[in-house]
């Protein structure tokens, strides 16, 4: 069911300076993307893309963004969440959903920032991490 990991998606309390540090110090020669503000998710979104993976930069949009809410616990950043690849969205949140995880939000997919369909399964029930699950 579940396929490859996708991305590791780290809060960043300043976009800018954080892709500069894969841009220029961290990862010499990754590809690294412009910012790109997901209103829908309340997210600025960089991503940092590594030969096997990527790394998904997530800023703030706002004073209500689930981001912002992070940083006040973690003001530095920090791991936000993982995501793994699913052939069909409904079927793994069917699937999760009878081994008795938690889907966050209403349960049903919504358009994540690779415009494809995404659902998160809540931390309590994967030993503190937040998993995001897309549908490639």
């Amino acid at each position: 069911m579940l396929g490859r990991l996708n991305h590791v998606a780290i809060a960043v309390p300043d976009i800018a300076a954080a892709a500069e540090i894969y841009r220029s110090t961290f990862v010499m020669g990754a590809k690294v993307s412009e910012a790109v503000p997901q209103p829908d998710h309340g997210v600025t979104t960089v991503f940092v893309e590594l030969e096997n993976t990527k790394i998904e930069l997530l800023e703030p949009l706002g004073d209500k963004s689930p981001i912002a809410n992070f940083l006040k616990k973690n003001p530095s950043g920090g791991i936000h969440h993982v995501c793994y690849e699913v052939e069909d969205i409904l079927a793994a949140r069917d699937q999760m959903l009878a081994k008795g995880a938690t889907i966050t939000g209403t349960g049903e997919p919504k358009i994540g920032a690779h415009g494809k369909p995404v659902i998160f399964m809540h931390p309590k029930d994967f030993n503190g991490t937040l998993i995001e699950l897309e549908q490639v």
